[in-house]
């Protein structure tokens, strides 16, 4: 999907301060504040900007595990271990890869035995051939996002 560079000023600027107006982006940019209100119309509509989401700091609110599983999936287990851990509570990323896994997810966890219940499900999920789990001993950065630059 492409975007022009007034487009990319503006998603740079919402990334730099997601609650901005279409006033305080106008004052950052130099785009007229009734163009900055047309392209974010627009780059909603096109799907660009999918929403607008609180970053909650989960460790604050007592989730304090955070662990990645590394799943082995039979085959006709695709797509549907990949759906359930995406509608699943606690899991903050679910992703089909390539390589020795199938897919990977990312889960948040009160403590230890809530961990270990997910794996429990996990390993007896007959769709799922293997779990590999690493707990996250430090979290350098999460949910990052980047400017987006031009063509």
């Amino acid at each position: 999907m492409n975007v022009d560079d007034t487009e990319r000023r503006i998603v740079n600027a919402l990334l730099a301060d997601g609650r901005a107006s279409p006033r305080d982006i106008s004052g950052a940019t130099g785009i007229a504040e009734p163009t900055v209100s047309q392209r974010i119309d627009q780059l909603e509509t096109r799907g660009v900007i999918e929403g607008y989401e609180p970053r909650i700091d989960y460790e604050s609110l007592g989730y304090d595990v955070t662990a990645v599983f590394q799943l082995t999936i039979d085959g006709d287990g695709l797509p549907g271990v990949p759906e359930r851990l995406g509608d699943a509570e606690q899991m903050i990323g679910v992703y089909e890869v390539t390589g020795s896994h199938d897919v990977v997810a990312i889960g948040k966890f009160t403590d230890t035995a809530a961990m270990n219940a997910r794996i429990k499900e996990l390993m007896t999920d007959d769709d799922i051939t293997a779990v590999e789990t690493s707990v996250v001993l430090n979290t350098v950065t999460e949910y990052g996002q980047f400017r987006v630059e031009g063509e």
